[in-house]
């Protein structure tokens, strides 16, 4: 039930104090300028479902929990401070949540690994942590099959555009993806940069086209090269 509707929520939205609202709703309620959390009455903003965004490979429960863990440390340096927490000190403090885990012996280190970007005043950044809380900047990033990493350290990423970027990366998930072993997939993409607004949404339609047509012509490819 949406606090401020009192009707059951059909698209629900957590803030970082932990409240639910159907994301409608709440949408409206901050565009007329409101920053408090009426069931709380916490200073209150999207957290990290606008400005960052997580990438989760591993155990789907652990990555929740990273998850959350990163909402609470973003609640509570936004209840601090004022302003939304930088990308690297959310970085820094889920790491070493993640790291505690692996310290003592009564704590089962995460089966997770984490991919975390974001845009704030530094500019754009993207993170990696690995199951044991060790966590690096990159440029590029992959979790899972070595090839993919392999790829992208090819790639001239300082130099390229947003765009060029989204159809370069399309190409190597398809790539790397085996038919015979891999379960299929749909590719689904979505990214931070000046033309979101510097906000965490889905590539347009007309981009994520553009990259589903890159990665047909490397099937086509792979399909003339067998034969």
């Amino acid at each position: 039930m949406c606090p401020l509707t009192k009707e059951p929520m059909v698209d629900p939205v957590s803030l970082v104090t932990g409240s639910c609202f159907e994301r409608a709703s709440i949408t409206a309620w901050f565009a007329e300028g409101n920053t408090i959390d009426m069931r709380t009455k916490l200073i209150s903003k999207w957290g990290v479902e606008k400005g960052y965004f997580w990438a989760i490979a591993g155990l789907a429960a652990d990555g929740r929990q990273i998850v959350t863990c990163a909402r609470a440390e973003a609640g509570n340096y936004l209840g601090f401070y004022g302003e939304e927490i930088p990308t690297k000190e959310l970085c820094d403090r889920v790491a070493y949540y993640v790291h505690l885990c692996t310290l003592y012996w009564w704590l089962r280190p995460y089966g997770s690994a984490a991919i975390l970007g974001g845009y704030d005043r530094d500019g754009p950044q993207l993170y990696m942590i690995e199951t044991s809380g060790v966590a690096y900047r990159y440029f590029g990033a992959a979790v899972g099959k070595g090839s993919a990493k392999t790829e992208i350290e090819k790639l001239k990423l300082s130099q390229m555009t947003c765009r060029e970027g989204v159809i370069a990366v399309a190409k190597i998930i398809y790539n790397v993806h085996d038919e015979a072993k891999d379960k299929a997939f749909e590719l689904e993409m979505s990214w931070i940069c000046d033309e979101s607004k510097r906000e965490h949404q889905r590539v347009p339609a007309d981009l994520l086209a553009e990259a589903k047509w890159g990665m047909w012509v490397v099937l086509r490819r792979r399909i003339f090269r067998g034969s």
